[in-house]
């Protein structure tokens, strides 16, 4: 097992990644459309491109962590993600600038699955649940801390501003392969007995074994579902039933997403205390609940539009009960992506689940954006709701694909006092 000195490290990097992210994707849009004068539609292309780079390297990226080990390709992923950011800064034509993209995106999404492993290396059973909600504590505080910084800086009517806003990024990611692709990683080795059996028995390659797992296919299924249904919502349709339907103001917008941030860096932790006496799939169903009173509020919103200031604490309401749900989640996905894997096959478990939150996060935002620019709110909202109650009802049926060790059941035995065995004789 790694030393704490090496988490702490790969937590770093966890956060030098986001706060990379943060700094520039909320601006790539506007640098395309707005600085180079390229157009909303050479804009998508580069954000299609960025997604489409996933699909392309993560099935390679989880067979490369397995054979060679999570730092190479995380010093590889770190290397592409730099290039990608510098030469986006500098591009100014349509072609150049989606090159830029797959390139970065490429070096995002292969860091990604790489940091997960490393986590999992550095870390017990016992310590990995809260690893993974620190994770993801320090992705949504770097992100946050990312945008706001990034935000000091781009100036639309001085392009100057936004190429060095992609080589601030690009130095960023190389911080990222010193700290954290530097640190010392140990050799894979069987968790247990049954970790071992499972190792021995997969003869097949990597990703037909994942096919063949018919928990981690579950899983995946329900991590799918509840990517599409939060993450992919809450930056595109929930952002726009909240500015054409409500009629919330951008800064209001910022204002909620920002109580999102808030709420989990504020909860996280103590959560994770809470969660770690609990079943996984409890708190997974427990997420979903949360998110079901979020959608209520987005009715309420709905409904109560002509009332400014209530309409507006319902969408700020609606963002923080999104990061309840999220706090909830963090400890446990992860964990059971690990638990599941067998030692030697865990990089294409890792990037496997990548690939699945990828396309989930892809695709979300266009169906929400096509419901609710379409005006049909109310469909939007109870679709929404529909995919929330499946969440709710495949967490608590993937119960009965983990084993106690896996779902987090811990059995405790206690001795019984004399006194108490009398009374039962009796």
């Amino acid at each position: 097992m790694c030393t704490v000195a090496s988490l702490r490290r790969v937590q770093i990097g966890n956060a030098l990644s986001a706060f990379g992210s943060g700094f520039t994707l909320p601006y790539m849009f506007v640098y395309v459309d707005q600085v180079r004068g390229l157009g909303s539609a050479a804009a998508g292309a580069v954000f299609a491109v960025f997604a489409l780079a996933a699909l392309a390297v993560l099935p390679f990226t989880g067979r490369g962590i397995d054979r060679y080990g999570p730092r190479p390709v995380l010093l590889a992923g770190a290397g592409l993600a730099a290039t990608g950011a510098f030469a986006f800064g500098q591009a100014a034509g349509t072609p150049a600038l989606l090159l830029a993209s797959f390139l970065f995106g490429a070096g995002v999404t292969t860091s990604q699955p790489a940091l997960a492993t490393m986590i999992v290396r550095c870390t017990g059973r016992e310590q990995r649940s809260r690893a993974f909600a620190l994770q993801f504590t320090l992705v949504n505080l770097g992100m946050g801390l990312g945008a706001l910084a990034g935000g000091q800086i781009v100036d639309v009517a001085d392009p100057a501003s936004l190429t060095r806003l992609f080589t601030i990024e690009a130095v960023t990611f190389l911080g990222l392969a010193l700290v954290t692709g530097t640190a010392r990683m140990p050799e894979a080795v069987p968790a247990d007995r049954e970790d071992a059996a499972r190792s021995g028995q997969q003869d097949r390659g990597g990703l037909r074994a994942l096919a063949a797992d018919k928990a981690m296919l579950r899983l995946c299924l329900l991590a799918g579902l509840i990517f599409f249904t939060c993450y992919g919502q809450f930056e595109s349709g929930v952002a726009a039933f909240a500015t054409d339907t409500v009629g919330t103001a951008p800064s209001t917008l910022g204002l909620a997403i920002g109580a999102n941030a808030l709420t989990i860096v504020v909860l996280q932790m103590f959560v994770v205390r809470i969660t770690e006496r609990r079943r996984r799939t409890t708190a997974m169903a427990a997420a979903g609940v949360v998110w079901l009173a979020a959608w209520g509020m987005a009715l309420v919103a709905g409904l109560i539009r002509s009332e400014a200031m209530a309409a507006t604490v319902a969408i700020v309401a609606i963002y923080a009960l999104f990061g309840v749900g999220e706090s909830l989640l963090a400890p446990t996905l992860g964990p059971i992506v690990a638990d599941l894997a067998p030692t030697r096959l865990l990089g294409t478990y890792n990037a496997g689940y990548a690939l699945v939150k990828q396309i989930a996060v892809a695709v979300g935002p266009a169906v929400g954006v096509l419901l609710v620019g379409s005006g049909t709110w109310p469909l939007y909202l109870a679709a929404m709701a529909g995919c929330t109650l499946l969440i709710v009802l495949l967490s608590l049926r993937l119960r009965g694909h983990l084993t106690p060790a896996q779902d987090n059941v811990r059995v405790l035995t206690v001795a019984q006092r004399p006194v108490r065995e009398l009374e039962t004789a009796a």
